[in-house]
């Protein structure tokens, strides 16, 4: 009972007896238990500084900027590369269709949807630096070169590139939540995985708001590619030089530091870590996963969201120059201040999550569900109402899109999150496959524009696929609400022999 007693109730009962406490702190230093929990305690409160965890997180917020740089950089760049006069003419134009266009668009997410359930297995076997490291590494040199390539293989060879970019891509968001799930500590989870995945916006900021400005210069639009490509080579020599999986793989932590997130996370990891150095990695149950409930709403958490939120970005734009006459897209600031009001309200919702987690205001279980919520159900109201705004209503139009995507945000730190929750052990394995069924939806949702809007001219249309979108944020966190959990599943932990002394894993009970 006396294990349980660690607040600061007892003040005055210290003071009255300071003869007893004396005794009574001489004991806990001879108790081996006692003395882990004091140090856990202390560690707990030192933990409230920079340390190495941060910077393994800002490393990653690095990482997926660049690669969301180098997702969206085509983007930006066809139109220089179609039509010269719009930026510098002095660099080649090729006469590529609309059609060969979408072609080359979509292409990257072909190999994108591919790599991302082995991404997570390979992440777990080898480890989450050594896969992030070789996708970004080989994609960087590939987009270098991307120029070359379309100039001498032509669009089809420019496809190809972009294929194997998303092969090497898809182990991105898998590995990251494997390196997250080694490195964050329960308590900081939200707050680190946060600003790690902010990188996606940021990367995006970026090169929205360069890339006219590039293809303009005296290096034309081959140097969006080169630039992106370069600061992805430099991210790469960083990384292996100080990146690492793991604390246990970190040469730089200090062994306090190290110990704060080894016994944050001993009742999820520590234990399996402990097994694996004595046999064999376990085998991933797979069955057990894939019959879980709370994995499947998980998927489909993941899934509706991507249809409502790259319907969103995709169409929106769209919509709005047919329908409100607001070119955006011609735009760098306003293509850019979607995201970046999304950038900014994820670190706002982080900024909550964490108070409310220091105070102890509300379950991790409940605080997923509460910002999955935000995320998703605001979204869902504002997406109709942009469905109804008239010609005339433009400046309101611009204010509602930044609203919905900023407060998309708040999804960071609700099922972006929940693999981790879940299962420490396979967060990756099972991001791959959220991810995996997701950017599947990511696909078929503009496909499915394309068939009920045939006037795109038409409000009425617009109105039926932003219904529709609506819908799956309603129906995907309805499920998730209802059905979702935040508890450490027990096939996270597969069988395995008992170990002769157990009573260090007593700590991780606190």
């Amino acid at each position: 009972m006396k294990l349980m007693c660690c607040g600061g109730s007892n003040d005055s009962m210290d003071l009255k007896n300071p003869k007893k406490d004396d005794e009574a702190e001489a004991k806990e230093l001879t108790n081996p238990i006692m003395v882990n929990t004091v140090k856990n305690r202390r560690f707990e409160d030192e933990g409230s500084g920079l340390g190495v965890r941060h910077f393994q997180v800002f490393l990653l917020f690095c990482a997926l900027t660049v690669a969301y740089a180098q997702r969206v950089n085509l983007s930006v760049a066809v139109v220089a590369m179609l039509d010269s006069n719009s930026a510098n003419p002095d660099f080649p134009e090729y006469n590529w269709s609309d059609k060969i266009k979408s072609l080359l668009l979509s292409s990257f997410f072909w190999g994108y949807v591919v790599t991302q359930v082995p991404a997570g297995q390979l992440a777990r076997k080898f480890g989450g630096k050594v896969m992030i490291l070789s996708g970004l590494t080989i994609c960087s040199v590939l987009n270098i070169l991307t120029p070359l390539c379309a100039k001498f293989g032509g669009w089809q060879l420019v496809c190809a590139l972009r294929v194997v970019e998303g092969l090497c891509q898809g182990v991105v968001f898998p590995s990251t939540h494997t390196i997250l799930s080694q490195w964050a500590p329960p308590k900081e989870r939200a707050t680190l995985g946060t600003c790690a995945y902010s990188g996606n916006q940021f990367g995006t900021i970026i090169m929205l708001a360069t890339s006219g400005m590039l293809a303009a210069s005296s290096a034309g639009w081959p140097s969006i590619f080169y630039i992106s490509g370069g600061v992805g080579c430099v991210w790469s020599v960083v990384y292996f030089l100080w990146g690492a999986s793991s604390p246990s793989e970190c040469k730089s932590i200090s062994s306090e530091e190290r110990k704060l997130i080894e016994m944050a996370q001993a009742g999820e990891v520590a234990t399996v870590q402990d097994q694996a150095k004595e046999q064999p990695q376990p085998r991933t149950p797979w069955l057990s996963i894939f019959t879980s409930p709370s994995f499947l709403v998980l998927i489909v958490a993941h899934s509706t969201h991507n249809w409502g939120f790259w319907t969103l970005l995709t169409e929106i734009p769209s919509y709005m120059k047919n329908i409100l006459g607001k070119d955006i897209k011609s735009n760098a600031l306003l293509s850019s201040l979607p995201y970046f009001c999304m950038f900014c309200m994820s670190f706002v919702f982080s900024a909550i999550s964490a108070q409310l987690n220091n105070r102890n205001c509300i379950s991790t279980a409940a605080s997923r569900k509460l910002f999955n919520t935000i995320g998703t159900w605001i979204p869902m109201v504002t997406l109709i109402g942009l469905g109804y705004t008239g010609a005339d209503q433009g400046t309101l139009a611009v204010v509602l899109l930044c609203f919905t995507v900023g407060t998309n945000g708040a999804t960071y730190l609700g099922f972006n999150m929940n693999h981790i929750d879940l299962s420490p052990n396979f967060a990756g394995i099972l991001m791959g496959i959220t991810n995996c069924v997701g950017n599947i939806m990511s696909i078929i949702a503009p496909l499915v524009v394309g068939v009920i809007v045939t006037d795109e001219k038409d409000p009425d249309l617009w109105r039926i696929v932003f219904f529709i979108a609506a819908g799956f944020y309603l129906v995907g966190n309805g499920l998730f609400v209802i059905f979702g959990k935040a508890e450490v599943q027990p096939w996270n932990d597969p069988p395995v022999k008992p170990r002769r002394n157990s009573t260090p894993q007593v700590e991780s009970q606190h």
